[in-house]
């Protein structure tokens, strides 16, 4: 068992991107050891771009802003894309009336959009029923 804090907040690997979310419960320090952890991970794997779904946090402060801004700037560092999907609307305004922009962090409107975004795309899916002739 390592010494560090576990931040509970499941980082999935698709690939060669990370995927993961932020919760309302995150506090400052679960907020620092999800920062740790997850680019910890990043350099582990590789991985060439991250996903942050955001779309269950209903506020942010400064505090969540500025880890966001870190980690998208460690994250660069390291190599990888960080694209943060899903932000609430009452998320958006609370930023704009605080003044803090999120400076480098690119964002997306769904966790789907920003897969896409770092090349991820949904393949169609078959009718129910059909199949495919494997016969010329």
């Amino acid at each position: 068992m390592s010494g560090r804090p576990s931040t509970g907040v499941p980082i999935l690997r698709l690939g060669d991107v990370l995927l993961t979310g932020l919760l309302n419960e995150l506090d400052d320090k679960a907020a620092l050891a999800f920062t740790h952890e997850l680019t910890e991970r990043v350099s582990a794997d590789g991985a060439r771009g991250v996903l942050i779904d955001i779309s269950r946090l209903e506020i942010i402060d400064s505090f969540v802003a500025r880890t966001l801004m870190e980690l998208t700037m460690m994250a660069r560092l390291l190599g990888a894309r960080v694209i943060v999907a899903g932000m609430r609307p009452p998320v958006a305004i609370t930023l704009v009336e605080l003044g803090i922009e999120l400076v480098g962090v690119e964002t997306a409107l769904n966790a789907e959009q920003g897969m896409a975004v770092l090349g991820w795309h949904q393949s169609p899916q078959p009718p129910e029923g059909a199949h495919r002739d494997s016969t010329r």
